[in-house]
């Protein structure tokens, strides 16, 4: 099967977009494909980081993604810091790629303006990206139109290694997921959701009581017509809802508008939906946050299947460098 690597950050809270648009993805790459998901703890590090507030928010983000569904039995799952190899392969990119490279990396452009602080971290980044990658003999990496430049970058690393000391990585290819909603803002539906809303009655939280999901669902913004019909661009708001409702059922947004009159009924429906989904994910969540123990055990699996592969791969970089061995 084709070897799938994705990695997400442990800090910030999970919301419906990152599970319609990413997770529920995961979940079902899983039985499709070799699938690899990584916490990125290390990455997290570019910026400075309270260090009891990390160490609870990767806790979370493994409990998150084991109740949204990733079975390590099926997929390997795993914390960046636990497979030491990261650290050293990442070292080994910094010495591949040029500094006019990283220099031109737009999310390092965007990210340093707004930050008081900037650490050599958040400058070589795409390195220790390429790592995480390459690491594990990826073939192909699920992303964004706006990841797609580290992606490119990597690929530029592997050939450049590769060129200078025998083949050594494989190169892997961003792929765009042919599934995953784009969900918008229930509040302002021209903009994606986000935990940096305006209002936070526009972002729904995976954790957040069911009840006040279905409130806002309920309040979701819509306009003043009152015909229902798929078009994001004249309809951004009822074209929202049905998005997501598709997406929770596996529908199709242009069918399901057939069947409403009102956007009462596709609010209410659309709300219950999310709820039935999210529910089965918040009983899990709760069951493995009162075993910490349990989800320590999965992630050491999971570290033990990445690190079986990461060791071979750095082991082979070495060599190939010329690096005599411990």
């Amino acid at each position: 099967m084709t070897r799938v690597f994705s990695g997400i950050q442990p800090t910030g809270e999970i919301h419906l977009g990152n599970y319609l648009g990413a997770l529920r993805n995961w979940q079902k790459m899983q039985h499709e494909c070799d699938a690899v998901y990584c916490i990125v703890d290390l990455h997290a590090l570019t910026v400075p980081q309270d260090p009891k507030e990390l160490h609870a928010a990767t806790l979370r983000m493994a409990q998150l993604l084991l109740a949204t569904g990733i079975d390590p039995e099926k997929a390997t799952m795993f914390v960046q810091s636990h497979v030491r190899e990261h650290t050293e392969g990442g070292w080994l990119m910094e010495t591949t790629v040029s500094f006019g490279e990283l220099r031109r990396m737009t999310q390092f452009k965007d990210k340093s303006e707004r930050a008081d602080f900037i650490s050599a971290g958040l400058f070589t980044y795409p390195a220790l990206q390429a790592a995480d990658i390459l690491l594990h003999d990826t073939e192909e990496v699920p992303v964004g139109e706006d990841q797609k430049q580290h992606i490119e970058i990597t690929r530029d690393i592997a050939e450049r290694f590769n060129s200078r000391y025998g083949e050594t990585f494989v190169l892997p290819k961003a792929v765009i997921p042919k599934t995953g909603a784009r969900v918008m803002d229930l509040q302002n539906p021209e903009n994606k959701m986000s935990k940096s809303a305006e209002s936070p009655q526009g972002l729904v939280k995976l954790l957040e009581p069911l009840k006040s999901i279905e409130k806002k669902f309920k309040r979701a913004v819509t306009d003043t017509e009152t015909e229902v019909r798929y078009d994001p661009a004249a309809k951004p708001g009822v074209s929202n809802l049905l998005s997501i409702l598709a997406a929770v059922t596996d529908g199709d947004p242009h069918e399901l508008a057939k069947g409403y009159t009102q956007y009462g009924p596709l609010k209410t429906d659309t709300a219950e939906a999310v709820v039935e989904a999210i529910r089965p994910i918040q009983a899990r969540y709760e069951e493995l946050a009162n075993d910490p123990a349990e989800t320590a055990r999965l992630l050491g699996l999971g570290a033990d299947k990445a690190r079986e592969v990461a060791a071979r791969t750095i082991a082979r970089a070495k060599k190939n460098l010329g690096l005599l061995e411990g």
